[in-house]
């Protein structure tokens, strides 16, 4: 039924990809690797890593990195769902992968691809279960890995009314390295067997950072910051800049000297954020337009987040207000800056509770609370540094999963 489904809905997807080109450009580019046309000759028999987008690629590339120094004669193939994660790979692995998008799980354009590329391995990262994949790897033996697996409560509910679709796609698996305990527990309710399950952490606290950030970040402060104190919101979605920058207009009452960087989650919706904080009548500047000192500055480059927390004294991670469920909060803490989310961090439960525990990440639902907790932040530098400190130990406590899975899966890769 899946497979007739998805067969009927192709179409619709084509055309969500064409109005979504309207916006941003990148979408209609390379269309025809969609379906599972491959652009370049890529080797046989090479180890196939799928990440979605950014973030998930970022997560990728240690692994990658950590396999490849063991086994430097495979090749490899990532592919990405995104353009924002196609810009992750070619910027952190370049030329020693090879890469285009995966196909999207039509069974027709399954099989084409991988009638070309004959994987001997497929690596998912997190979420991504595509029942004519993996139904198309087992037909042809090849052997799917998922790593850095979560499962929230709210999917495996959504799991169980799909019981004969999913349960043949997670019996399916070689192997599951799940993120923390209750996936796993989770994985075992859906069926799965404790065999194929194992705990290894998340890889994102071994996230690895660019060799130039200390450099980018100081660039940064010095042509903007100019002494300016400041806290910044990434990640954000459509709503969640409203409560932002209600919560800044009432933080400026205090501190005239506070900016705000403000990072919406996808950088196409920088002209509709701008109009946003100029009428809230907010001094407002862009990151791609050579910034200069204002009341918000708009992040509207990929792979800048990563930075751009490091230069601010308090964060607030976006996801965590509307129903998406959460952006990774371990980005800000590596900086050790303190951070605050909303209530919804679904995709983050087990970590978020970490930083919770350790007393470095606080909660607000609204405009008001944001402003409290900020507020309450900025007054007080002793406690911003413990926070920090004790974000930093936690990430540092939680480090090990890419050694952990590369470790084993080199191992299986290698039978």
């Amino acid at each position: 039924m899946y497979s007739v489904l998805s067969r009927m809905a192709w179409p619709l997807v084509w055309l969500r990809l064409w109005i979504r080109g309207r916006h941003e450009p990148a979408y209609r580019e390379r269309r025809v690797e969609r379906l599972g046309f491959v652009p370049m000759p890529i080797p046989r028999q090479g180890v196939w890593f799928h990440t979605v987008s950014a973030g998930e690629t970022l997560g990728a590339v240690p692994l990658i990195r950590a396999i490849k120094e063991t086994m430097p004669d495979v090749p490899f193939l990532v592919t990405t769902t995104t353009p924002s994660g196609s810009a992750e790979v070619r910027k952190h692995l370049g030329m020693e992968v090879e890469h285009c998008y995966c196909p999207y799980d039509f069974p027709k354009a399954v099989r084409r691809f991988m009638d070309s590329v004959e994987p001997r391995a497929l690596v998912l990262m997190e979420t991504e279960l595509w029942p004519n994949t993996i139904r198309e790897c087992r037909r042809r033996n090849v052997p799917v890995y998922l790593v850095n697996a979560r499962l929230s409560e709210r999917s495996a509910i959504g799991y169980r009314r799909l019981t004969g679709l999913m349960g043949s796609t997670l019996t399916s698996m070689t192997h599951i390295y799940c993120q923390y305990q209750d996936t796993a527990e989770r994985f075992v309710g859906l069926g799965v067997e404790r065999e194929i399950l194992s705990v290894t952490g998340s890889v994102k606290f071994d996230i690895q950072f660019p060799d130039d950030i200390d450099l980018r970040r100081a660039e940064f402060e010095n042509n903007w910051r100019f002494g300016k104190r400041v806290w910044i919101a990434g990640s954000t979605h459509p709503g969640e800049e409203e409560v932002v920058l209600q919560a800044h207009k009432r933080l400026g009452q205090e501190y005239r000297d506070l900016s705000l960087i403000l990072v919406p989650r996808h950088p196409p919706r920088t002209p509709e954020v701008v109009r946003l904080a100029k009428a809230y009548g907010f001094d407002v500047a862009t990151l791609s337009s050579d910034p200069k000192p204002s009341d918000v500055l708009v992040g509207d480059e990929m792979g800048t987040l990563i930075y751009l927390y490091g230069a601010a004294e308090v964060a607030f991670v976006g996801g965590s207000l509307d129903d998406t469920g959460g952006h990774n909060p371990i980005e800000a803490a590596i900086h050790g800056v303190p951070t605050v989310m909303g209530s919804n961090r679904i995709n983050f439960a087990e970590v978020t509770q970490r930083f919770e525990v350790a007393g470095c990440l606080h909660l607000a639902d609204n405009a008001d609370e944001l402003a409290n907790c900020v507020g309450s932040l900025l007054r007080d530098e002793g406690r911003r540094e413990a926070e920090g400190r004790a974000a930093r130990q936690v990430v540092s406590n939680n480090r090990g999963a890419i050694e952990r899975i590369s470790s084993d899966l080199i191992r299986r890769l290698a039978e």
